[in-house]
C-alpha cells in the first residue's frame, strides 16, 4: 500500500470521522466564531462545502483509476462553493449529517479498493491531497492529535526539501513574500515560535494557574532574526529538526483532554498547522 493511500484512508477514517464530534465540543459562541472566521454563517454550510467537494472529486478519481473519460472543468470556486451551500440548505439536519457520514464511508471504501497504480497518477494525487488532506488543514476548527502528528510527520518533515527543490528565482520570490532575507531567517522564525508554543502548552499542562504574555509579533520576529543572525546554517537546520521532534513528542504524549483546552488547542493549531500553510514553499 502506498504511503499516500494509507495517509488518505487515515484522514477519512480518523480525521474526518471525528470532525463533527470535535467541533461540537466547543461552546456555541466559540464554535460560531471559528466558523465565521472560515467565511461561513454556520457549521452546516462548511460541511456542505466539504461534502460537495468529496462528491465532485470521487467520480473523477475513480474515472482516472479506471481509465474512463470524465468531464474536465474550469472551476469558478466562488460559484461552486455558493452552490454547494445552497444545494443542502433545505435538507433535514439528521438526513444531511447521515448523508455526510455515508459519503465519507463510501469514499474510504472506494479508495481502499482502487487499483494501486492509480495512486501514482498525478491528477489522482492532486485531487486526493486537495479534498481529503489539505482541506482538513484549511477548514481546521478543532485540532485533533491525528492532524497535528500528521502535519509534523509529513509537511514539516519535508519542509526544507520542498524549499531546496525550488529554483533560485522561486526561492527569492518565496522569501520575499515571507518578508525575510534568507531561508536561515525563515527557519529561525519557525524555531522561535515553536519554542514559545511548547513553553506555553507545557506550562498550562503543569500548572492550572499558569499565565503568560503573548509576544509582540513584529518585535519578537525581529529579535529572533537578530539574535540568531550569526549562527551557522548547519546548526539552524539541526535546531529545526530537533525542535520538530520535541514538538512531535509533545503532541503524541499530552492527554486527550488537552485538545479540548482552547488555549492549548489554539497554540498547537497555530504553531503546527496554521504556520505551515502560512509559510508553505510547496505552493510555489
Amino acid at each position: 500500500m502506498s504511503n499516500l493511500k494509507q495517509r488518505t484512508l487515515d484522514f477519512l477514517e480518523i480525521e474526518w470521522a471525528t470532525y463533527i464530534k470535535r467541533f461540537n465540543r466547543w461552546p456555541a459562541e466559540e464554535g460560531g466564531k471559528r466558523v465565521k472566521a472560515q467565511g461561513y454563517e454556520q457549521f452546516r454550510d462548511m460541511l456542505a462545502h466539504i461534502l460537495t467537494w468529496w462528491e465532485e472529486a470521487m467520480p473523477i478519481i475513480l474515472a482516472i483509476a479506471e481509465e474512463r473519460d470524465y468531464e474536465r472543468k474550469k472551476y469558478d470556486f466562488n460559484r461552486f462553493n455558493a452552490e454547494a451551500v445552497a444545494k443542502y440548505k433545505n435538507w433535514d439536519e439528521a438526513e444531511f449529517l447521515a448523508h455526510f457520514e455515508k459519503t465519507r464511508r463510501q469514499a474510504a471504501a472506494d479508495l481502499r479498493s482502487m487499483n494501486e497504480a492509480a495512486w501514482e497518477n498525478r491528477r489522482v494525487r492532486s485531487w486526493v491531497n486537495g479534498v481529503f488532506i489539505h482541506h482538513a488543514r484549511e477548514h481546521l476548527v478543532a485540532l485533533s492529535r491525528f492532524l497535528a502528528v500528521d502535519t509534523l510527520e509529513n509537511e514539516w518533515n519535508t519542509y526544507v526539501d520542498n524549499f531546496n527543490k525550488l529554483d533560485d528565482e522561486k526561492k527569492k520570490e518565496f522569501l520575499s513574500k515571507q518578508g525575510v532575507e534568507s531561508f536561515h531567517d525563515m527557519l529561525v522564525h519557525m524555531i522561535g515560535w515553536w519554542d514559545v508554543g511548547t513553553h506555553i502548552v507545557t506550562g498550562i499542562l503543569n500548572d492550572p494557574n499558569f499565565t503568560w504574555q503573548d509576544p509582540d509579533t513584529d518585535l519578537f520576529n525581529e529579535e529572533l532574526i537578530a539574535k540568531n543572525k550569526n549562527i551557522p546554517d548547519a546548526e539552524i537546520l539541526e535546531q529545526f529538526e530537533s525542535k520538530r521532534q520535541v514538538l512531535l513528542r509533545l503532541v503524541n504524549e499530552i492527554p486527550e483532554r488537552a485538545f479540548a483546552d482552547m488555549n492549548i488547542e489554539g497554540w498547537l493549531a497555530a504553531d503546527v498547522v496554521g504556520h505551515y500553510d502560512e509559510h508553505n514553499p510547496a505552493d510555489f
